[in-house]
C-alpha cells in the first residue's frame, strides 16, 4: 500500500548465519506475521535459494545479503509452500528456476496478489509480479550444489498447508523446514491440518536426525524444537476435544483456554484459527479440506480486540 513504510530493521535487522560451510540461514526478526526466514547454499557455479520474502524491500535486502557472500547467481529457488511471505518475492530472482510442489504452484496462483486490510495492518508490498514455481514435483526432487546433495521432499500430507516441502541436506544434518516449525511464534494450521502436522513432525521430520534446523520463523534451532512444537500441536488437539465436547464454539474455546507455557509465543490469536481447523477434523473433515476461512479469520480479529492483526513486514 502506498504511504506505508515499515523499517525492515525493526525490531531487529535481518542477519546471515552460516549454519554449515557454505550453507546460510537468512533470519528476519521478529518472525511475526509476514516476516519469515529464508536461506541458501552457495556453490562454485551458483546459489540454491530456499524461499523468498513477503515484500520487495525485504526480498531485495535478502538478495543483497546473498551478494555479500558470493558473486555467483541464484540459479535455483525452492519454495517450501505457497504462502506469500515465502513466495511474493519470487519475481525478483531473475533467471532462477523456481521449484516447488505442484500444489504450491496451484495455490500460489489461486492466492494471487498481496493483500492486507482488513485482516492485517497495512503493508508496503512494493512491486509484485506473480511468479509461482514452474518446475514442479509430486513427491520430491534432488538438487546438487557442487557435490552437496539437497533433498527436496513433499511431506506427504497436509500440515502447515496442503503443499509443504522440506529441504534436507543429509551430509551436513541441516534442515530447512519452512513453516512446519516456528521458533518463538505460534504455529498456524488454518490451511493445513493439526493431526497432519503432528504426523509429519513425528514420522517425517524427527526421524531425519537433523542437528541444525532453520525454521520458517524465528531463530535457528536444534532438534529440541520439534518436541516444543509437537507439544503445542497436541495442546491444540486436546483442547479442541474438550471444548467441543463442552459445546463451545472455537472463539469461545480460545477465550476459555489457558495458554499456559504457550502464552509467551507471538501472534497468539492463531489459536482461534487452529481450533477452527481442529474442530473441522473432529467433525470428520479430511486433513487440508476446505473450511470457512473467512469466519475463522474474523474470529481471530475478534480475539485480537477487533483490531487488524499486527504486521511489521
Amino acid at each position: 500500500m502506498s504511504g506505508v513504510h515499515h523499517d525492515i530493521t525493526a525490531p531487529g535487522p535481518p542477519r546471515l548465519e552460516e549454519v554449515s560451510d557454505g550453507i546460510f540461514a537468512y533470519l528476519q526478526p521478529d518472525g511475526t506475521w509476514w516476516i519469515n526466514n529464508t536461506g541458501f547454499v552457495a556453490g562454485s557455479r551458483g546459489v540454491v535459494g530456499v524461499d523468498s520474502c513477503s515484500t520487495e524491500r525485504r526480498t531485495r535486502a535478502y538478495l543483497d545479503a546473498i551478494a555479500s557472500v558470493t558473486d555467483r547467481p541464484v540459479r535455483t529457488l525452492v519454495n517450501t509452500h505457497h504462502h506469500g511471505d515465502h513466495t511474493f518475492g519470487n519475481h525478483l530472482f531473475a533467471g532462477a528456476t523456481i521449484v516447488g510442489h505442484e500444489r504450491t504452484r496451484t495455490a500460489a496462483i489461486e492466492w494471487g496478489a498481496p493483500m492486507d486490510a482488513p485482516v492485517w495492518e497495512p503493508v508496503d508490498w512494493g512491486a509484485f509480479e506473480l511468479a509461482p514455481p514452474f518446475l514442479t514435483y509430486t513427491d520430491g526432487v534432488t538438487l546438487w550444489s557442487d557435490d552437496l546433495r539437497l533433498e527436496v521432499r513433499h511431506v506427504g500430507t497436509p500440515a502447515h498447508t496442503t503443499n509443504d516441502s522440506i529441504v534436507w541436506i543429509p551430509e551436513r544434518r541441516v534442515l530447512f523446514c519452512g513453516d512446519l516449525l516456528f521458533n518463538g511464534g505460534t504455529p498456524f494450521l488454518l490451511q493445513g491440518s493439526v493431526t497432519g502436522a503432528i504426523t509429519v513432525l513425528e514420522e517425517v521430520v524427527a526421524p531425519l536426525g537433523a542437528e541444525t534446523i532453520v525454521p520458517g520463523h524465528g531463530p535457528v534451532a536444534g532438534p529440541e524444537l520439534i518436541d516444543r512444537v509437537l507439544g503445542y500441536l497436541r495442546f491444540v488437539r486436546d483442547g479442541a476435544v474438550e471444548a467441543r465436547a463442552a459445546g463451545l464454539a472455537p472463539l469461545e474455546a480460545a477465550r476459555e483456554l489457558d495458554l499456559g507455557e504457550y502464552a509467551e509465543l507471538s501472534d497468539p490469536e492463531r489459536i482461534v484459527g487452529n481450533l477452527h481447523r481442529a474442530y473441522a477434523e473432529l467433525d470428520g473433515l479430511e486433513p487440508g479440506g476446505t473450511i470457512d476461512v473467512l469466519t475463522a479469520i474474523g474470529d481471530m480479529i475478534t480475539y485480537n480486540g477487533g483490531r487488524p492483526l499486527s504486521c511489521r513486514a
